[in-house]
This record gives C-alpha cells, sequence and structure tokens, in this order.
C-alpha cells in the first residue's frame, strides 16, 4: 500500500508531518485535498479508518464554520459530512494513511505511531524537537 498525506501547504503542523514522514524515509503521496478534495464516499471512508466522529475531523477554526451554524450539536453526522464536502477547508488536517492505520495528525508527532521506520528526533519549524521513543 501507498501511504499518503491529505496536506495543506500553508499549515505548519501539515509540514512539519509530511517532513517527519521523509526523514523517516517514506515517500508518500501527497494529497493537497484543497485543491484535490476528497469524495463523499472517501471522507466517509477515512473517517471509518480513523474511527472518529465527522465533528472530531471538522477544522472549527474557520470562519465558515460559524457562518455554517455548524457548532450546533442537532447537526446530524451527515450534515456535518455534507458541509466539508462542499467547504474543504473544513477537513481538519493533516490526515495521513499508512498500512499501519490512518490518524489524524495533530499534534504532528502522531505521525510516529503511523510509520515502519520512524525517525528517533525531529526538529520543527519552530525549533521545538520531537524526540520518539520505540516503546
Amino acid at each position: 500500500m501507498t501511504s499518503y498525506i491529505f496536506h495543506n501547504p500553508n499549515c505548519g503542523t501539515s509540514r512539519n508531518t509530511l517532513a517527519i514522514i521523509k526523514a523517516s524515509g517514506e515517500q508518500p503521496e501527497v494529497v493537497e485535498y484543497l485543491k484535490n478534495p476528497p469524495s463523499r464516499d472517501e471522507l466517509v471512508a477515512l473517517l471509518a479508518k480513523m474511527n472518529i466522529s465527522p465533528r472530531e475531523l471538522l477544522r472549527s477554526k474557520e470562519a465558515i464554520n460559524d457562518e455554517l451554524g455548524l457548532d450546533n450539536p442537532e447537526l446530524s453526522d451527515d450534515e456535518i459530512i455534507d458541509a466539508m464536502i462542499a467547504h474543504p477547508i473544513l477537513i481538519n488536517r493533516p490526515i495521513v494513511v499508512t498500512d499501519k492505520g490512518a490518524a489524524l495528525c495533530r499534534p504532528s508527532e502522531r505521525v510516529f505511531e503511523l510509520l515502519d521506520h520512524p525517525v528517533s528526533s525531529f526538529t520543527k519549524e519552530d525549533g521545538e524537537v520531537l524526540h520518539h521513543g520505540k516503546g
């Protein structure tokens, strides 16, 4: 299986996650999901792989979230998915899929558990050093 990352190059967490993957010797398929958003079926499958709800994947910091009233607890999962399909910026990132599983990698160090041979340490863009124990 080819690993892949749903990536936004304007997001520091997404850039750091991709850099960790590459530093670990893997070359994932990079999907810039704002340019090539997932289909509804693909998004539903991703949610199932990650075992999270649509609300857990919703990027609530975006202005469109408030405009659409997506914080309303009465909205169904289908309504939230529909909003993410219509406005891909509402899909939180980065999402990484490998043979080991799938996860929303926020924070970026969550990616370590998805890699076959993760680096033992990595320096993020902001200078923070992440250490990975193979515990």
